[in-house]
């Protein structure tokens, strides 16, 4: 950068103005491409942004150059497009003023803005600026979908397994795969912590725009309700669209009115790819696709099923659980897969499913399930050959009694299960997770989770409560730390251990600050001995 101002300054000291201005100029892009991203000046027409959408100039010329797209009153800076959000908490129309004042160029509307009578600025009404943003932004980043395979996928539980394990199994098979999703945006090497499960479109069209960059030929993500019904996946095509199952979730304030609205939501999916792998073993299926516009496969358990498992066998060995299956139907091959349940199952037949329609071969297929990781669900850490042990990120009554039901299954010598609940959160969750845990486990260790603003003890007493209504046997352990330290010192041969409640998450949330926790850096610390249990206890 530098280099080029000094050659510049040279040349004009020999009087050649022209290439003076040349050099100068390239210097000048790269450092404001250093600071904006984009092309050099990054101008772009309006109207070239509004091609996909209907819209109405409602003031100035739809022609106007504009130097980004921006939608956080925040960020608004001179010559941008500014769209106009209306969220649950706050709508962006009134700051419409004050962005023409920060020189915001154009402005996206759904409804009348009060300004100036001179301001220069251009006004486009469109009926909804989700639903246009998800436009504009595609064609901003140069509607990078187009060049990638995107693979959407919806249903209240199995969407971050899935997303993992077709990542894994794409990739054995030799493409590059971009991922969306609860935990994480990863985009080649780079992995970027999830604000939401499915971000807001201009967010996800930048993704799409750098996973092409980087080399990606595919994506594949997770497609939240939320995602659908604000329109966050529109401006594309998904090569394909999966639906895993639905239970009653999201309803309420801001979220879905009601289970009727949350499926309809789920099902917009449907009608937004080119073909649909659903699961033919959820009661709601006929309903979620039931206005599909795609080419339909089923998968499930069912021998009527286009694909689907049979002979279903629960295995173990050292340090780990797992099933193996049988897939029939439209394939014929047997899976061993080193994740516990009958969950486990569909996640890798919907995994299957979808590679089978790349045409993926079996043995690539198997080899993407036996070294696919995903991060904080049912996740196995080998600590021992005599007992297994888990993380996962059951934080709720309903996921915890589903894994613990899960793991009775191979009867294992005990089942321990170590967890807490999140402060400043309804108390039902901490009295219902405790009478789960205290029915399903041969010992409860209650520690801390996130206690953010309450008392740790607190909390454990909440907790306590429920585990009252049991027979259960427990200890609490209040520092987390040294709760996995116990659990580990004193695991007994043929134990399943489970550490619940943070999953993925690499923090602990005390008094408004996040620290570093990190489940699986602690359990290396317990077995190099630099975490030990507290003092004065013993095995239970």
């Amino acid at each position: 950068m530098k280099g080029l101002f000094v050659v510049a300054y040279l040349v004009h000291s020999l009087k050649n103005h022209t290439i003076c201005a040349i050099l100068y100029i390239t210097g000048f892009c790269s450092l404001y491409r250093g600071k904006r991203g984009g092309k050099c000046g990054n101008m772009t027409e309006c109207k070239s942004l509004l091609k996909d959408i209907s819209y109405q100039v409602i003031k100035g010329r739809d022609d106007r150059q504009v130097s980004s797209v921006i939608y956080n009153s925040n960020q608004v800076e001179k010559d941008c497009m500014f769209i106009c959000i209306a969220g649950a908490r706050f709508d962006a129309h009134e700051k419409a003023a004050e962005a023409v004042e920060k020189g915001a160029a154009v402005l996206v509307v759904s409804r009348e803005v009060k300004l100036q009578e001179d301001a220069d600025v251009t006004v486009i009404m469109v009926e909804d600026t989700r639903y246009a943003m998800a436009f504009i932004s595609a064609a901003y980043f140069g509607n990078p979908a187009d060049k990638l395979k995107v693979i959407g996928i919806t249903g209240t539980k199995g969407k971050t397994t899935t997303t993992y394990l077709v990542k894994s199994i794409l990739e054995h098979a030799g493409h590059k795969v971009g991922l969306i999703g609860t935990i994480e945006t990863i985009i080649g090497d780079k992995k970027i912590p999830a604000e939401n499960t499915t971000p807001e479109s201009y967010i996800l069209q930048k993704s799409f725009k750098e996973m092409l960059d980087a080399g990606c030929d595919m994506a594949v993500m997770e497609v939240s309700s939320q995602g659908l019904m604000q329109h966050r996946t529109q401006g594309f095509t998904f090569e394909l669209g999966i639906f895993t199952n639905i239970e009653p979730d999201h309803i309420g304030p801001n979220e879905h009115k009601d289970f009727e609205d949350y499926m309809r939501c789920k099902g917009l999916l449907f009608k937004q790819c080119r073909k649909g792998i659903v699961n033919c073993d959820d009661v709601h299926w006929k309903q979620i696709t039931k206005e599909h516009t795609c080419e339909l496969l089923t998968y499930g358990f069912s021998g009527e099923a286009d694909i689907y498992a049979d002979d279903v066998k629960l295995i173990k060995g050292e340090g780990f659980l797992g099933v193996d299956f049988k897939v029939k139907g439209l394939m014929d091959f047997e899976v061993e897969f080193h994740a516990p349940g009958r969950f486990s199952v569909y996640n890798a037949l919907t995994a299957i499913a979808i590679c089978h329609h790349f045409q993926i071969p079996t043995d690539k297929m198997k080899e993407g399930l036996m070294e696919a990781k995903v991060k904080g669900r049912i996740e196995l850490i080998k600590v021992s050959k005599e007992f297994a042990l888990m993380i996962d990120y059951a934080h709720n009554a309903m996921a915890l009694e589903s894994l613990l039901t899960t793991l009775k299954e191979y009867e294992p010598g005990r089942l321990v299960c170590m967890f807490g609940c999140g402060g400043d959160r309804s108390k039902i969750r901490r009295f219902e997770m405790g009478e789960v845990s205290g029915r399903l486990a041969d010992l409860t260790v209650i520690t801390s989770d996130n206690p953010r603003t309450e008392k740790p003890q607190a909390i454990i007493d909440d907790i306590k409560t429920g585990i009252a209504k049991t027979e259960g046997k427990y200890i609490e352990i209040v520092d987390r730390r040294e709760a996995i330290a116990y659990v580990i010192r004193y695991g007994k041969p043929g134990d399943v251990i489970v550490l619940a409640g943070k999953g993925h998450e690499d923090y602990q949330e005390i008094q408004g600050k996040k620290y570093p926790m990190d489940e699986r850096d602690i359990i290396a610390d317990v077995l190099a001995g630099r975490q030990n249990p507290p003092e004065n206890t013993a095995a239970l």
